[in-house]
């Protein structure tokens, strides 16, 4: 079987394919940078999972990696079918355009609900889980404001201003970002809106295997999808320390425009926000603030500039294989490998860096550090840095 296509749906997965992207992208060390570096090196995730065995030992792997079976596969991927959600792979029809115009996005999405949400221009609102009052009104009238002006709501299903700017665009349609898996919804006070979200025109998103709680580590990755999925992030509230702050710089990285709502210098909940201010975010008071600065943007949701350069489903031939793949042309030795590592440290380093520092070319560079993360070895950071890990 091959990918399929149509003027109408464009390429689609098929079965077996996205099984075989489901099970390599459960494999351990393998994120969202791995698993496209894998699928462009060796063609397609079928022969990916033939050849790790031979990627993590000459990368030094102490131990196999687990790749989870086809039946582990097919159960995960009946279970997301029984709770009336898909998974899309990127470059499939149904995936996120806007999503694909950040770095690493993830490959794989569970999403529960009406795929048309994408279509509208997004724009995400964050903040404090201990809202204030004053906050919880401020974001529920942006929110209504924002979505009968046509935008879709995004945010991460949290208690206080997450929740309150769901709430106020449930009728005009609102995406939640899940940290944990899609049948582990996170607070359970929400359970209201994680059930009303997907009924009333909305989606639920996330990239968590199913059975996975959200753990600590996990809203980091859920805030870079709501920060990757917007045209820009609006901050109602936040602390010094809040991980809506970890939004906005995420957005900020992605291009996206940040916008904070200012707030007395006397509340903890305003310093984030108000230091946002003064670092230059765009100042936003009502939502004619947000429309004034995205209505050039809401044509045509890429125009922003596109960090992820290969779309996983493009240059695919007949048998699905992508004729670009370098698995025949890239060779290194232990000693080009010996040279890249000496090269890392525990500082992220770019890759033109290592390039000039190692003279090997951008092919053997790239396998190595494939090799290199399969094993465990390394540590890969935003602007395609990689540092060594830490022993």
């Amino acid at each position: 079987m091959t990918a399929s296509a149509n003027s109408k749906s464009g390429i689609r997965l098929t079965h077996s394919q996205r099984l075989n992207w489901l099970r390599l992208l459960r494999t351990e060390h393998i994120g969202a940078v791995t698993f496209r570096e894998l699928i462009l090196f060796c063609g397609s995730a079928q022969r990916a999972i033939e050849m790790l065995p031979d990627l993590n030992i000459r990368g030094g792997g102490m131990r196999p990696l687990h790749v989870p079976s086809r039946e582990d596969a097919e159960r995960e991927l009946e279970a997301i079918e029984r709770m009336g959600a898909r998974l899309v792979g990127m470059g499939e029809p149904d995936y996120p355009a806007q999503l694909k115009n950040c770095e690493a996005p993830p490959p794989m999405l569970i999403i529960k609900g009406n795929g048309a949400i994408f279509q509208k221009p997004p724009i995400a609102i964050v903040g404090s889980r201990n809202a204030s009052l004053v906050g919880l009104k401020i974001t529920e009238q942006l929110a209504h404001d924002l979505g009968r002006a046509g935008f879709a709501i995004v945010s991460g299903l949290a208690r206080g201003i997450d929740a309150a700017a769901h709430k106020a665009s449930l009728e005009s349609g609102t995406i939640a970002v899940l940290a944990g898996g899609l049948d582990k919804p996170y607070p359970p006070e929400n359970m209201y809106l994680y059930n009303a979200i997907p009924e009333n025109g909305g989606a639920l998103v996330t990239e968590m295997p199913m059975g996975a709680e959200p753990r600590q580590r996990d809203f980091p990755r859920r805030n870079r999808i709501i920060a990757g999925l917007s045209l820009g992030l609006v901050v109602v509230e936040a602390t010094e320390r809040s991980g809506s702050l970890i939004s906005a710089r995420m957005a900020s990285e992605m291009g996206r425009t940040v916008f904070a709502v200012p707030g007395s210098p006397l509340d903890p909940r305003a310093r984030g926000t108000n230091a946002l201010l003064k670092q230059g975010a765009a100042i936003v008071t009502e939502a004619r603030d947000v429309l004034d600065v995205l209505s050039p943007l809401t044509g045509d949701l890429l125009i922003l500039p596109a960090t992820q350069r290969t779309d996983l489903l493009s240059g695919l031939d007949e048998d699905g294989l992508h004729a670009a793949a370098t698995s025949d042309v890239a060779e290194t030795t232990d000693l080009h490998r010996d040279r890249v590592v000496d090269a890392l440290g525990p500082v992220p380093v770019d890759l033109d860096t290592l390039v000039r520092h190692t003279g090997l070319d951008a092919a053997q560079l790239q396998l190595i550090l494939l090799e290199l993360d399969l094993a465990g070895r390394i540590l890969r950071h935003p602007g395609n840095r990689i540092a060594l890990k830490p022993v």
